[in-house]
């Protein structure tokens, strides 16, 4: 690792935005050949950040040097040509267009014969295995971030900042990522890296700078730190480790799903085929795969969003839903978390108060004949905003308003502050920071513990192991049968959310 001038410095970045400071007078210096973390908890002022390095925001004070010199960058353009690459968390990809196709969209205009030798030789030479020809629709979420990559590579990077790159990998497609960031460290390249996993970040980066409030708290080595010592350097107070419950699992089904076939209503969604399972209260069921393997139908189903399913039954507390839509379905003592937060879960040009009566007016008591309580429904959104440690300037700011991290703690705690029987949630944590993830989790122990039944579908399997006694895996609209988490490895799971076609008995072979 270089110690000589810092590829790129910041020298007291601030930004401000109406009613919040988003950056307060922060220093960072990237080194080259440095892999350098930038952590901190939702709402810290990351993303703003380096949007700023990047180009997309301008700061309000502060400097920026790069190899030493004083610049402002304009904009991606002038970043760009600078050195900086960005990989975005969302990726920026047509699922139509092939990986060639996507690739040239972003770079000057050659020639297709020049461009795939170029697309083939560096993706050879970081191992990220790509064909030109397949279209994204067809690619997995780790294979969608290689076109991500190698399209930044293609331009030199002298920086290339990656914002959450491991939540959609398998933990194999982790390991091949974290190769090719090694690979490019030693060729005196710098990697900025955004993470909330922080086992990851002690395994990877050389350096932490962790950002508290929009300022900055320290800068450290994390092979020295422990998991819990950087999040709590991040949130500024302690962790309590989860308890484990100790309540047994109670002889109520709360969802028996069987032989349940569904249509995508996606252009390039996944089918749903004889979709087997069971939760019981007091237990909780974690489904684990890579994004866009059949979890968005299956949420879908349970909900009631999609209608009926073309085949098969599903039953929440005894009662067949098929025919029931979402509404009916909470009536009977479910809530529904989804993966989309803005559109699904909540309206962006609501309020807060507003989003609080959407899932909750029949259950909470909230209205009588027809008739609103407001007052009850403030309440409420207060509650959860104090007891989710939602970040916000007060409960009628709207939902566009919040980081994606505290919108998600909002939504969480709408749902779980309802009391329900039975609680299927699809990446409860997703985006979230140590500190609320931990809540988060205790929450869902706490419900569990009362006689709940949860089933968590999540792409995190530090998550499922953490919540689920049993674990199945989803692959192409497929389920595997589900095993009790002492009785198969991450490794495992891993193996199996890449498989293209994952059978009932897979997860037997796999284990044997």
């Amino acid at each position: 690792m270089s110690t000589g001038i810092s590829l790129l410095t910041l020298d007291g970045i601030s930004k401000f935005f109406p009613g919040c400071v988003a950056n307060d007078s922060i220093n960072l210096n990237v080194e080259p050949g440095e892999i350098h973390a930038l952590l901190g908890e939702n709402g810290a002022g990351k993303s703003t950040l380096v949007k700023i390095i990047y180009g997309v925001l301008r700061p309000d004070a502060g400097s920026i040097r790069w190899n030493g010199e004083p610049v402002q960058i304009a904009g991606p353009n002038q970043a760009r040509e600078l050195g900086i690459g960005m990989v975005f968390q969302h990726f920026s990809l047509f699922e139509a267009l092939t990986t060639l196709e996507n690739i040239a969209l972003a770079l000057p205009k050659e020639s297709p014969e020049t461009l795939r030798a170029r697309v083939t030789q560096t993706a050879e030479a970081y191992g990220l295995g790509l064909d030109p020809d397949r279209h994204v629709h067809e690619l997995s979420m780790g294979e969608r971030q290689r076109i991500e990559i190698v399209r930044c590579l293609l331009q030199d990077p002298k920086l290339l900042i990656l914002d959450e790159p491991t939540s959609v990998l398998t933990p194999q497609e982790t390991e091949t990522l974290f190769e090719t960031l090694r690979k490019l460290a030693i060729e005196n390249r710098a990697i900025l890296y955004i993470s909330h996993k922080l086992e990851e970040v002690r395994t990877l980066c050389d350096k932490a700078t962790i950002i508290r409030n929009g300022q900055w708290v320290d800068d450290c080595v994390p092979s020295k730190e422990t998991a819990r010592s950087l999040a709590e350097k991040m949130i500024g107070k302690k962790i309590d480790p989860v308890a484990k419950r100790v309540a047994p699992i109670r002889d109520i089904t709360s969802l028996r799903v069987s032989d349940l076939t569904v249509r995508s209503y996606q252009p390039h969604g996944v089918n749903l085929t004889n979709i087997h399972l069971e939760v019981h209260g007091g237990e909780v069921l974690g489904i684990a795969g890579i994004a866009g393997n059949g979890q968005i139908e299956l949420m879908g189903a349970l909900s009631g969003e999609t209608g009926s399913p073309q085949s098969g039954t599903i039953e929440i507390l005894g009662n067949n839903v098929n025919a029931l839509g979402p509404s009916a379905r909470r009536d009977l003592g479910v809530v529904f978390v989804p993966e989309e937060r803005i559109g699904q879960a909540a309206v962006a040009d609501m309020t807060l108060v507003e989003n609080s009566l959407l899932t909750s007016a029949t259950r909470m008591r909230f209205s009588y004949g027809g008739l609103i309580n407001w007052h009850r429904v403030n309440a409420y959104a207060k509650k959860v905003v104090r007891e989710f440690d939602v970040r916000t300037t007060g409960i009628r700011s709207l939902a566009s308003s919040l980081s994606g991290g505290n919108l998600q703690k909002f939504i969480v705690g709408r749902e779980m502050l309802q009391e329900p029987k039975l609680l299927i949630a699809a990446q409860p944590t997703w985006g979230v920071d140590a500190g609320a993830a931990a809540s988060i989790h205790s929450e869902i122990q706490r419900l569990v513990n009362a006689g709940a039944g949860v089933l968590v579908i999540s792409q995190d399997l530090d998550e499922i192991f953490l919540l689920a006694d049993r674990i199945a895996v989803i692959s192409q609209g497929t389920l595997s049968s589900s095993v009790p988490n002492t009785q198969i490895t991450p490794e495992e799971v891993g193996l199996l959310m890449g498989v293209r076609h994952t059978s009932k008995s897979a997860i037997n072979d796999v284990t044997t």
